[in-house]
């Protein structure tokens, strides 16, 4: 909130946020009067929002800038993606004049009209760029699988294929993958989630900035 507090030497807050310098006018801090509808005020460094002159004259548009030092600030700057869904918690009662003890308390997501709409038309609500893919890792004969209770000795006797065995089949048949990391396999090779299995890429567009976890 402004006006900020005078400091003679800039620090970093608990925030992450970083306090900086605003001197006194007795102290060297600049001064400025500036009129605003029938009056003037006087402005000294307290009123003075943190900028990047490059970024006014590149964007002509007022750009607050600030620095951070820590894992808060970023979370706030991507808040809109990291803190979910707006929520409310809301008690159904009987609407007769019976005593109900029964009161039910549910907590629902909020949808606003803005949201809803773009939810309606289809609109992208994020994207990922570039492409990630998970590269499994696991023993021989110990990856993870899915059952129920009518077929779990048929999922343990047939248990299914990952991009780690497909890459060990690609090695067997193919001169060319014997010369690949497993982490360079997603630049020339696409795994096929549906039949299990690692297939060439020449037809398809490569994504040489892939990043693999």
């Amino acid at each position: 909130m402004y006006p900020r507090q005078f400091i003679k030497e800039t620090e970093f807050a608990t925030d992450g946020y970083p306090l900086y310098r605003r001197r006194k006018p007795e102290d060297g801090g600049q001064t400025a009067t500036v009129k605003m509808k029938s009056d003037s005020v006087a402005i000294d460094n307290r009123w003075i929002v943190t900028y990047r002159p490059l970024l006014l004259k590149m964007f002509d548009a007022h750009i607050n800038v600030e620095c951070f030092n820590s894992v808060k600030s970023i979370k706030y700057i991507l808040k809109y993606v990291q803190k979910g869904s707006d929520q409310g918690v809301f008690a159904a009662h009987s609407s007769n004049n019976c005593i109900d003890e029964i009161s039910e308390y549910q907590a629902g997501r909020y949808f606003s009209g803005n949201e809803a709409s773009w939810c309606i038309f289809g609109f992208s609500i994020h994207e990922r760029h570039p492409t990630v893919i998970h590269l499994d890792m696991h023993l021989g004969n110990v990856q993870r699988i899915y059952f129920g209770e009518d077929n779990l000795q048929c999922r343990l006797a047939n248990p299914p294929n990952t991009t780690l065995t497909g890459f060990f089949e690609l090695c067997k048949n193919f001169n060319f993958a014997k010369t690949l990391f497993y982490c360079n396999v997603p630049e020339f090779y696409i795994w096929d989630k549906s039949k299990k299995f690692l297939t060439g890429a020449s037809t398809v567009q490569l994504y040489k900035d892939m990043t693999v976890f």
